[in-house]
């Protein structure tokens, strides 16, 4: 025993005289160590990225948090909604022309540049409102190229204003739908009206008077942070701000010739060529909010969270895959620019389902 205990002392003596090498501790491999966990949109554009698809994810980082902010904005009623109104189809209209022979891509923001509304990406904050912007934009856009009156009309005016019977029992900011609103359109009329930022200005009789947000991420100076709950719907008032003095509200209304809906791909690409951007809806799933480029096609496993009203205003060929052209309505920080890519021909997610116009 007494000789192990001189052997065990030599040891470590000989072993402290020596100067011992740090680097024999390091580890073998790099090790990264998470500084925060990982959210729901992050784990879900990393499974995207990691798919052999046609589109590119990355997690929002302006614009949502979880999945659960994206269903609050996804206040469309789809076409089995009971209240759902279905418009007649523009084909069977005695003067409907079918342009057969279109471009193999088209973009309304190019091919009608003195239309400034086309190009605009708006926000439609924290309300399910989106049914009332993609109908409004339509109806704007539409009009701008029939008359060449590059005017902004008022997606306020259209989700406080088109409720009821009227407007297919459409509730503001908790849902609606958009061929209801472009049916109102026809019968009553939409005011002009521009964003939040344009209010008290005097250049519209009604502007958006919710202001954008930055949903459950930092806010920052353009987007603030956005209420605990989501908006109330505005009220209805038949009067325009007191800034704007070209005309009352009732001077100020403009309605369109006639609503309508368009069926199958060709006939929806030959309208967007010849009238312009129509509005449409589809189901939103758990992965779309991850959208950043490319050609958006369902991921398998991704979830339903709700009916989004858009408005299409083009299509074209990427890398070999078709694909409709759409602009959003959450803000340019969202998305490509705040538009997406849809794959084209396949009524990806319902989007060919319930394409919408109005003729002036």
């Amino acid at each position: 025993m007494k000789l192990f205990a001189t052997l065990a002392a030599a040891i470590i003596a000989a072993a402290s005289a020596r100067k011992v090498d740090a680097t024999a501790f390091r580890p073998k491999t790099n090790l990264r160590i998470p500084v925060r966990p990982v959210t729901e949109l992050e784990y879900i554009a990393a499974k995207v990225n990691a798919l052999d698809t046609t589109w590119t994810a990355e997690a929002p980082t302006h614009r949502f948090g979880t999945t659960a902010d994206v269903a609050k904005l996804c206040g469309t009623w789809g076409k089995h909604h009971p209240g759902y109104v279905h418009l007649p189809d523009i084909s069977t209209f005695d003067d409907y022309e079918f342009v057969g022979d279109v471009p193999s891509s088209y973009d309304a923001r190019t091919a009608h540049a003195e239309c400034t509304v086309i190009s605009k990406i708006r926000d439609q904050s924290s309300c399910g409102s989106c049914w009332s912007f993609g109908s409004t934009e339509c109806f704007e856009d539409r009009r701008c190229i029939a008359t060449k009156e590059d005017v902004e009309f008022s997606s306020e005016d259209t989700a406080s204003c088109c409720r009821g019977f009227a407007c297919g029992m459409s509730q503001g900011c908790n849902g609606g739908q958009p061929t209801a609103a472009l049916r109102w359109m026809s019968s009553k009329g939409v005011v002009t009206g521009g964003d939040y930022p344009d209010m008290n200005k005097g250049t519209g009789c009604r502007a958006y008077s919710l202001a954008p947000c930055a949903h459950h991420v930092p806010p920052s100076a353009k987007y603030p942070a956005c209420p605990k709950e989501e908006y109330h719907t505005p009220r209805c008032e038949a009067k325009c701000e007191s800034a704007y003095t070209n005309k009352t509200y009732e001077e100020d209304k403009t309605k369109s010739a006639r609503a309508f809906s368009v069926h199958g791909v060709e006939k929806i690409m030959s309208e967007l060529v010849s009238g312009g951007p129509l509005s449409c809806a589809f189901t939103v799933y758990s992965d779309f909010p991850t959208y950043k480029s490319g050609v958006y096609q369902r991921t398998a496993g991704s979830q339903p969270l709700g009916g989004h009203a858009v408005e299409i205003i083009g299509y074209g060929t990427e890398s070999g895959t078709d694909y409709w052209l759409v602009k959003n309505s959450w803000n340019e920080e969202w998305g490509d620019g705040g538009t997406f890519k849809i794959l084209r021909g396949k009524n990806e997610c319902g989007i060919e389902d319930e394409v919408a116009g109005v003729s002036f």
